[in-house]
């Protein structure tokens, strides 16, 4: 990961945790599944193919508000769920890791009745990947956004750094400061809302344990099954994205041991779909009638 901050200007240009914030930004219908160790919360809209979508760490399933009602008007049934440890689900579980998250997605979408159309954003786009070699039955397509697929390079020093700065009070202040650095061509017109619901979410009890524990995960085993992905794929990446010294670079190498094609999206950051959801959804949509064939909405 390419911090592209002052570690310390985190912690001191940071505003406060409001006192009186939404937990989660806008009315969502949330279910709750029960798997080994814990609850998955998730939320469906739409009718048709199923498509999941899971978010990065330290956010929450709301960061698709903008890209699942586009999805659910193209004629998909539209899942988003919060990863372990995080937004709605509860905390306290035994591992954090991308695998564990893994077998969290194949449970929801058992229970939801796949196969389905993936969709990860960030860290979460390795979770997806070893669901559809762990299970190919299971996943018909995959979606990589932003994706953190393959083992990064570990800076000693600023891992150092990094555990000090999420371990004192100001850690929820800290990484809201940092996400907002990820957006490079216009933050959403609700992500002061959408930010101190997040910030909220993050300081409540055992939340910031679970990041944490995702942050610092190996994605070594993740890496290796690149190349045994079947199904359908796309990666789509912001042109701007500062996660990645040379995002294009990045997209292209992953799509290539994917065996897939990938889409960039000009001056945008991380998080593609809620700075450019149209775009996104656009990246999306071949592959997504790819893997359902003649199953796939056609409008």
């Amino acid at each position: 990961m390419v911090l592209v901050y002052n570690l310390s200007m985190l912690v001191t240009r940071s505003t406060s945790l409001p006192q009186a914030a939404s937990r989660t930004v806008g009315a969502l219908n949330t279910r709750f599944l029960d798997v080994d160790g814990g609850r998955v919360a998730y939320d469906v809209a739409g009718t048709g193919p199923l498509v999941v979508m899971l978010p990065g760490l330290g956010d929450l399933r709301q960061e698709y508000r903008f890209l699942a009602p586009l999805l659910a008007e193209a004629g998909y049934r539209v899942a988003t769920a919060d990863v372990r440890g995080h937004g709605e689900s509860s905390v306290g579980w035994e591992r954090y890791d991308s695998v564990a998250v893994g077998q969290d997605l194949l449970a929801l979408i058992d229970h939801l009745g796949g196969p389905a159309f993936v969709i990860g954003n960030s860290f979460s786009a390795g979770a997806a990947v070893w669901a559809a070699t762990e299970r190919p039955s299971a996943v018909s397509g995959l979606a990589l956004l932003g994706p953190f697929v393959r083992q990064q390079k570990a800076n000693a020093v600023m891992t150092l750094a990094l555990k000090a700065l999420f371990a004192g009070p100001w850690r929820v202040r800290a990484w809201a400061a940092y996400h907002a650095t990820l957006f490079k061509s216009a933050k959403p017109a609700d992500y002061g809302d959408y930010s101190a619901a997040l910030r909220r979410n993050l300081a409540e009890p055992g939340r910031f344990e679970a990041l944490k524990g995702l942050m610092f995960r190996s994605d070594e085993a993740i890496e290796e099954r690149l190349t045994k992905v079947k199904a359908p794929a796309v990666v789509v990446m912001g042109s701007a994205d500062p996660d990645f010294s040379d995002p294009e670079r990045e997209a292209s190498q992953v799509a290539e041991l994917l065996g897939a094609r990938y889409v960039m999206i000009a001056g945008v950051g991380h998080y593609p779909q809620a700075e450019a959801p149209q775009a996104t959804l656009d990246a999306v949509l071949p592959a997504l009638r790819t893997a359902f064939g003649d199953a796939a909405p056609r409008g």
